[in-house]
């Protein structure tokens, strides 16, 4: 009787730690809607440009505001990996991938295979 007690704790204990897990991890649910502010240096030229994202699922959408204008953005985002891309001038685009952590994001970014870099970007707050 005594081993079963044990076995049915140890069952109760097993459970309990497996809730708190998913609900944490609930909890972490990454949603990227919002503005972002972001720095970018490519072959020693720097670039502050604004991405205004909304993320559904994992589809992204949104607007890049920088040095080429206003631009529609499309992507993913999978867990803490986000991917998106918008169009620089006719068959040319701008590819940005990187890891999401709370409110920044970095990673690289590949300019239509002609040029390449870093950026990150911190989310602005709620207005």
């Amino acid at each position: 009787m005594a081993r079963f007690a044990t076995f049915a704790l140890g069952l109760v204990l097993v459970y309990v730690c497996a809730t708190n897990l998913a609900a944490r991890a609930a909890d972490e649910k990454i949603d990227v809607t919002g503005t972002w502010e972001a720095e970018i240096e490519i072959a020693g030229n720097q670039g502050t440009p604004t991405f205004v994202l909304k993320q559904d699922g994992e589809k992204l959408t949104g607007k890049y505001k920088g040095q080429f204008g206003e631009k529609d953005i499309k992507g993913t985002v999978k867990g803490k990996e986000i991917e998106f891309s918008f169009e620089i001038q006719d068959d040319a685009k701008a590819t940005y991938t990187g890891t999401i952590d709370k409110d920044t994001m970095k990673g690289k970014a590949n300019y239509a295979d002609q040029a390449s870099g870093e950026w990150k970007a911190k989310k602005a707050a709620a207005k």
